[in-house]
């Protein structure tokens, strides 16, 4: 059986990260063209699943409480637009923590692998930074790194795409190879 899984960081690949702990309903902004390459996903039969590393919660910048809220307000605006994801998972740890949820560790990854029966191997992990990479390398997901965020070096991904519409692209053509 095949997954048509993608996995996503938020912060810098779905909507802009305009000052690194994005909570505040007023900043959210969704970068150009994201929309339209999660719609060309979703088209075609993949399921969106977000997973996002959420340190300010960790820090005391925001609360979970903010976390949530700005979630509600993220969900409620694709879905306006015609994008349902599938589900979303946080890790709202300090990275001095230590935990297996924080990107680059895989925990979130293997979470919902096991929420929804995927085989990693079959699955993307798509993001910004070199965390977002490694985590799906480590969990076994194919790999691209999008130049949406604030990083434009070059990881280890299978595919570097310009935004999420060359990233859908390339998993169109590449999927079943």
């Amino acid at each position: 059986m095949k997954n048509k899984t993608i996995f996503l960081d938020r912060d810098g690949t779905i909507n802009l990260n305009k000052n690194g702990y994005v909570h505040k309903i007023e900043d959210l902004e969704f970068i150009p063209q994201s929309l339209d390459g999660l719609k060309k996903l979703q088209g075609v039969g993949y399921s969106l699943i977000i997973i996002t590393n959420q340190s300010g919660i960790g820090k005391g910048y925001y609360t979970e409480r903010d976390y949530f809220n700005f979630r509600a307000e993220f969900h409620k605006r694709l879905m306006k637009e015609g994008v349902f994801l599938t589900a979303e998972y946080f890790c709202p740890h300090n990275p001095d923590d230590k935990c297996s949820c924080r990107k680059p560790e895989t925990g979130m990854l293997e979470q919902a692998a096991y929420d929804f029966i995927l085989d990693l191997n079959n699955c993307w992990m798509i993001g910004d930074k070199d965390s977002d990479i490694l985590a799906g390398k480590k969990a076994g997901c194919k790999t691209i790194h999008v130049l949406t965020g604030e990083s434009k070096k070059v990881y280890d991904a299978d595919f570097t795409a310009k935004n999420l519409v060359e990233a859908a692209d390339y998993i169109l053509e590449n999927d079943n190879k």
